[in-house]
């Protein structure tokens, strides 16, 4: 396959993705006549309609389709491979990305901050949220992980911490609703929690045993909403004690308890685990947690 002939299929990929001309033509950095020039040039060299024109844009035909799941797999399959060479070298320099959930940023924000001013020249990504990004495809350079221990064989994995959470309620929820002092005073107050009823999180099984489905009248997917919802009087909620000793207005219901806690994990790609720039973070950030 020529260069020029990936060129096209690559585009062909982003509208695919993007739905319209003018989303390729942002993502690849062209103008929007070179993206109609190589979808035309690939549809008459295939012989085949690769896509639907329609109002909103483009659909792809079931030979667009069939095409353009071997051009993901390809793009992906480079995309790893550009960012293997970049985390290659000894130099602490280029990217950094680092990936866990939101709840661990109070921590590992200054952590990374204070790597950054070791190697001024690096450039820190710091990506947070429930999603699992794929370190075989170059997603990220180290991921923080909590739960069971990853167990995907291309991947290293070296125990962390544990995250230790706790009930906190607000005072004005307090002052509302009184403290429950036990937990069978439970009954009758209201919960913040996750959404996810398939979740495996210890604390929120722990709590969908312990209180009427009822109770719990505020839901989210992100523990920053929670959080919110519980600095705004909604109910009381699973926080973090990283995160809860930095808030005012926070009032710990109950201490932490083992049932409730999860094991963190250090995650990188074997093919990166032993690049400099990943040894060189991976040690900071150990030796930086033995004070958390």
């Amino acid at each position: 396959m020529s260069i020029s002939t990936w060129d096209e299929i690559r585009t062909a990929y982003h509208v695919a993705r993007m739905g319209t001309v003018s989303g390729a033509a942002e993502q690849l950095g062209v103008h929007h006549a070179t993206v109609i020039r190589h979808i035309d040039s690939l549809e008459n060299r295939l012989g085949v309609k690769l896509f639907q024109r329609h109002a909103r844009g483009y659909s792809s035909t079931e030979a667009g389709r069939d095409l353009l799941q071997v051009a993901q797999a390809t793009d992906d399959q480079f995309e790893q491979l550009v960012s293997r060479i970049k985390g290659r070298g000894d130099e602490v320099s280029g990217e950094l990305v680092v990936t866990s959930l939101a709840a661990l940023s109070t921590k590992l924000t200054g952590t990374l901050v204070r790597f950054q001013e070791h190697y001024p020249d690096l450039i820190i990504r710091y990506l947070t949220g429930e999603e699992v990004l794929r370190l075989e495809y170059g997603e990220a350079h180290v991921a923080v992980r909590a739960g069971n221990k990853p167990d995907n064989p291309d991947n290293v994995v070296q125990p962390f911490l544990t995250q230790c959470v706790a009930l906190y309620a607000s005072e004005g929820y307090i002052a509302r609703h009184g403290q429950p002092t036990s937990i069978d005073e439970m009954h009758g107050h209201t919960f913040v929690s996750l959404d996810d009823f398939g979740s495996r999180a210890p604390f929120f099984r722990w709590l969908v045993e312990k209180v009427e489905p009822e109770q719990i009248v505020f839901r989210a997917t992100d523990n920053r909403v929670i959080r919110d919802a519980v600095l705004n009087d909604v109910g009381i909620g699973f926080l973090s004690v990283w995160e809860a000793e930095r808030l005012p207005g926070l009032v710990k219901i109950f201490e932490p308890r083992p049932e409730w806690t999860a094991p963190l994990w250090l995650v990188t790609h074997v093919d990166l685990h032993r690049t400099t720039k990943v040894q060189a973070f991976l040690s900071f950030l150990k030796e930086e947690a033995k004070s958390w």
